[in-house]
């Protein structure tokens, strides 16, 4: 996830002062604003980077901004054509930069990390599509281990059951809608996406990640919709990323999909948009397969194409929900092509708590003859407004 679904910080901005009680003000950002030549407390990505788990599957504190993003497709155990698409999404955000606690104002909100989180679940068969936000200051409800995974936002929560064959446990939930528990394990190992550990967004060398990825996860477990609990079972993508800046200043927001194929492949792709409409020359799309380090394609070598739009009625953002992707097939070196057709048009998370809207939608994926060959999440970001200039 280019996300989370989003992959961006969200700034607090400290406050001011009313008769019956302090206001804080939360703005989520797609992106802190890369800034070529200004120092930093926080570490940026380096190429040649060496991982080292299941510590880095954990917290990051020297970086700004990190997420652990989860979205995948259940079906029930007792009727396999009833369908799910879900997402649990957690953010850490630096609340001042390391080491800068004790300089701080006693009643100040800045020092400690705040902890942002998602989820959203589609009911096929119903077309209901529920999300949440959740936002906790790091304590007793919220935080992350810098020894393995484990975030929690409340009583959501992320962990590995089993950190040495990367086992994992989710409990996500939409306030009394629905809860889940799932089970997860890799049915791919890990990927690290990018060149020499590192995954570039933009041309300045600041906008970066270090970005890890369970590219197909079996996932299996319960799902309880108001009264009904229902035994599922799927498959789910993870992406883990950390960062201290992802836009510069000239992008005004992105589009992404991972798509997981009933050959057993996977494709991971982000088309960065820039201002005038453009492409950034960044952007890329990367072929996962068994045995191999993933295979990436600048853009011009892939060609991402809308093909229809679904426009929100709350927020009047207009999203390009169905999407062409050609890429050339490592396998044969000819191009093939794949079409994205979400399983809803509302699959829209209007920023309840963040200020910022995006698409996080879970979709069919098609070949040229129109038949189903795979499953995808696919994530616009930007079409609510330029998310680089939100300061």
């Amino acid at each position: 996830m280019m996300c989370a679904s989003l992959p961006f910080p969200f700034r607090v901005f400290r406050v001011f002062r009313g008769p019956a009680k302090r206001l804080l003000l939360l703005s989520i950002l797609a992106a802190s604003v890369a800034r070529a030549g200004e120092p930093s407390p926080f570490t940026f990505p380096q190429a040649g980077k060496q991982f080292v788990f299941p510590r880095d599957h954990g917290s990051h504190p020297d970086f700004k901004i990190e997420w652990w993003y989860i979205t995948g497709h259940l079906f029930s155990n007792a009727d396999a054509k009833r369908r799910f698409g879900f997402q649990a999404t957690f953010f850490r955000q630096a609340g001042s930069a390391p080491g800068a606690a004790d300089a701080e104002p006693p009643d100040s909100f800045a020092p400690a990390p705040f902890y942002l989180a998602h989820m959203a679940l589609l009911d096929v068969a119903t077309q209901k599509f529920i999300s949440q936000e959740r936002l906790n200051r790091s304590g007793w409800d919220a935080g992350s281990s810098t020894e393995t995974l484990e975030v929690r936002n409340g009583n959501w929560s992320l962990r590995f059951t089993d950190a040495a064959a990367e086992h994992m446990a989710l409990t996500g939930g939409i306030r009394s809608e629905a809860l889940f528990h799932l089970d997860l394990a890799p049915a791919r190992p890990l990927v690290v996406f990018g060149r020499d550990g590192l995954s570039r967004k933009g041309a300045d060398p600041l906008a970066a990640s270090h970005y890890l990825t369970f590219p197909r996860l079996t996932a299996g477990g319960t799902l309880r919709l108001g009264a009904e609990e229902i035994a599922v079972q799927g498959e789910a993508w993870m992406d883990h990323e950390i960062s201290s800046s992802q836009l510069t200043s000239n992008q005004t927001g992105w589009d992404w999909a991972a798509l997981q194929l009933r050959d057993g492949r996977e494709i991971m792709a982000y088309r960065m948009r820039l201002d005038d409409g453009g492409t950034d020359p960044f952007s890329t799309l990367a072929w996962v397969e068994a045995g191999a380090s993933p295979k990436h394609f600048g853009p011009d070598r892939f060609n991402w194409k809308p093909l229809a739009t679904w426009k929100s009625p709350r927020t009047g953002a207009s999203y390009p929900t169905s999407v062409q992707i050609t890429a050339p097939d490592p396998r044969t070196g000819r191009p093939v092509v794949f079409h994205l057709v979400p399983l809803a048009p509302d699959q829209e998370l209007n920023g309840g708590i963040g200020g910022v809207a995006y698409w996080e939608g879970a979709c069919r994926v098609l070949d040229e003859r129109g038949a189903e060959v795979g499953s995808a999440f696919l994530e616009l970001t930007g079409y609510a407004g330029k998310l680089s200039g939100v300061r």
